[in-house]
């Protein structure tokens, strides 16, 4: 019962979640204004925060076309898994 509801557990080989990229990115940006880091270092995590950022970016996205799809299809909502590679279309639920 006080288990993650049927069909929403994330896959077990999945990348991180959105909330632990934005953590992530949260950290780099505190040493990045902190401003002890080498120049080279400094890159280096400059560059992490930008593949984090993306991330962030695309899991937000995803979501909204999610909602967004749901909402098109008021009452008659049915549960469906989501690919946001395949633009949004989803697929029957597993």
């Amino acid at each position: 019962m006080a288990g993650k509801p049927e069909g929403l557990e994330a896959p077990a080989n999945s990348e991180p979640g959105f909330e632990q990229s934005l953590a992530q990115l949260e950290a780099l940006v505190s040493e990045l204004e902190s401003g002890d880091l080498p120049l080279d270092q400094a890159l280096a995590r400059f560059e992490q925060g930008i593949r984090l950022t993306r991330e962030c970016q695309g899991a937000l996205s995803a979501a909204q076309q999610k909602v967004q799809l749901l909402l098109q299809r008021g009452e008659s909502v049915t549960i469906e898994t989501f690919d946001p590679v395949a633009g949004g279309e989803p697929g029957p639920a597993e």
